[in-house]
């Protein structure tokens, strides 16, 4: 095994499926499906990344990581109640104990799992790569589904972590070889 980990984030039934759905949900599904298959053939790690709150009950149908994701028995899953992926679960020990270096990142919401996942990542010393079209979030009172997308993946790329610039690449730069981090 590699010493690489893609990350799924709250790829889940209710926040993708279901009102108000998901910017690109079918779009970023379809990538996210590409990536972790693709992450699979260069023998990296899938961990997916599964939110519990109040309007995701544990159990619930909203709760539920997409159906549609390429998951695979004993594929770890990782649940949390923040935004923090790190914050409160076991992932930072998971990482630890698989010698996890450099992390892949996708899912949901862009503006604040994903984001807050990314920058603690980034500061705890992993190398990160956000997918840059393997994320999306909704609609937002002040600004579009694909603006906050955009936005953060510039904000990303621009970011500074002394030492460990944090890399947003498409899905594409992935599978043609740009794959280390």
């Amino acid at each position: 095994m590699s010493n690489t980990a893609l990350l799924v984030i709250d790829f889940q039934y209710g926040l993708i499926d279901m009102e108000p759905r998901a910017t690109r949900g079918a779009e970023t599904l379809a990538t996210l499906n590409q990536l972790i298959d693709h992450a699979r053939n260069c023998g990296h790690r899938v961990v997916f990344i599964q939110h519990v709150a109040d309007d995701l009950p544990r159990g619930s149908v909203e709760w539920q990581l997409h159906p549609g994701l390429h998951r695979q028995p004993g594929d770890p899953v990782i649940e949390k109640t923040a935004c923090d992926s790190f914050l409160d679960t076991s992932l930072r020990q998971y990482l630890d104990s698989e010698e996890i270096e450099n992390l892949w990142v996708g899912g949901y919401a862009s503006d604040f799992c994903v984001d807050t996942t990314v920058r603690r990542a980034a500061s705890l010393g992993y190398a990160v790569t956000v997918v840059a079209d393997a994320h999306t979030c909704k609609n937002r009172p002040h600004a579009s589904g694909e603006t906050l997308v955009a936005h953060l993946n510039w904000l990303w790329t621009n970011m500074d972590v002394p030492g460990n610039p944090i890399r947003v690449l498409p899905l594409t730069a992935l599978q043609d070889g740009d794959d280390e981090a």
